[in-house]
């Protein structure tokens, strides 16, 4: 995590900025701050424009696994955005990069949709629902959630106690349009700690680290050079004050500003926008 002096010398910077400061590379979290469900969110076009213009790289990081990055690239180009494979990390991403990392011949069982169960197959995990022979216990954002996908679980962790539980993301909920919500990850994780006692091990997901790596392979940037862009305070800045990014979260989205003004000053993000072009330099309000 960056220190006080170097969080406030980076906000002294970033408050303040000339035409020519722009960043190395710069992160962008999706429903709520380039969209909102369906709808293109003001400025975010001009913006992505500009930094392409300007061969920046972006890159747009997700916590919601109930998609593919093919099928964000496919909301982004219909929404008018450019957008490219590469460009998208997700918690499927995450995941999958950090069981190849860590647990390349685990026996998997994922609480999931079929995005991330197609994403482990394709890259060779064997995904098994015989609670005797699974690793690992991957907790997901799974609206086809059962009472038999829960009893593997169980039965994996609590009677063979030999698997692992980690989840993809800790999100207790997914804000929808309109005000509404429905349980995310970490309601799934909840209920399997409750009955078997196993504490869970990983999440791969924002604010922990994995994502940053995972969205930021293949780029020589260095963290203290990019900016991770967000709308919500638990994930999207946690994750880039704990990593040494610097932050900037957008007021169309989940978090507001005054929960952001009630956090300690080191948690703080280093900029709050009314709206997500605000990022450009010359246009920084806060």
């Amino acid at each position: 995590m960056l220190t006080a002096e170097t969080r406030d010398a980076v906000r002294a910077a970033t408050l303040r900025p000339r035409a020519d400061e722009l960043y190395d590379a710069y992160l962008f979290d999706l429903d709520g701050t380039i969209y909102l469900g369906d709808q293109l969110l003001p400025g975010a076009a001009d913006l992505l424009a500009e930094l392409r213009r300007r061969s920046l790289p972006v890159r747009f990081v997700s916590n919601n696994p109930t998609r593919s990055p093919e099928a964000y690239v496919t909301k982004l180009r219909g929404l008018g955005l450019e957008a490219e494979l590469e460009e998208v990390t997700n918690t499927v991403v995450a995941m999958v990069r950090w069981l190849e990392r860590e647990h390349p011949d685990a026996v998997v069982f994922p609480i999931a949709e079929r995005p991330l169960v197609d994403a482990l197959l394709a890259a060779g995990f064997e995904v098994s629902d015989d609670a005797s022979r699974v690793d690992v216990v991957i907790a997901s954002y799974d609206r086809t959630l059962t009472y038999a996908k829960l009893q593997v679980a169980f039965d994996a962790l609590w009677m063979h106690q030999r698997a692992i539980l980690v989840t993809t993301n800790p999100d207790p909920y997914c804000p929808l349009p309109g005000g509404r919500g429905e349980p995310d990850a970490a309601a799934v994780v909840a209920a399997i700690e409750a009955s078997t006692g196993v504490t869970l091990t990983k999440n791969v997901g924002k604010p922990d680290a994995a994502m940053v790596h995972a969205a930021l392979a293949g780029l020589d940037v260095s963290l203290s050079r990019c900016v991770m862009v967000g709308d919500r305070l638990p994930t999207d800045i946690r994750m880039a004050t704990d990593v040494g990014m610097a932050s900037a979260m957008v007021l169309t989205g989940d978090s507001t500003r005054a929960e952001a003004e009630a956090l300690p000053a080191e948690l703080q993000p280093d900029l709050l926008l009314e709206r997500v072009d605000h990022l450009l330099p010359g246009a920084v309000t806060r």
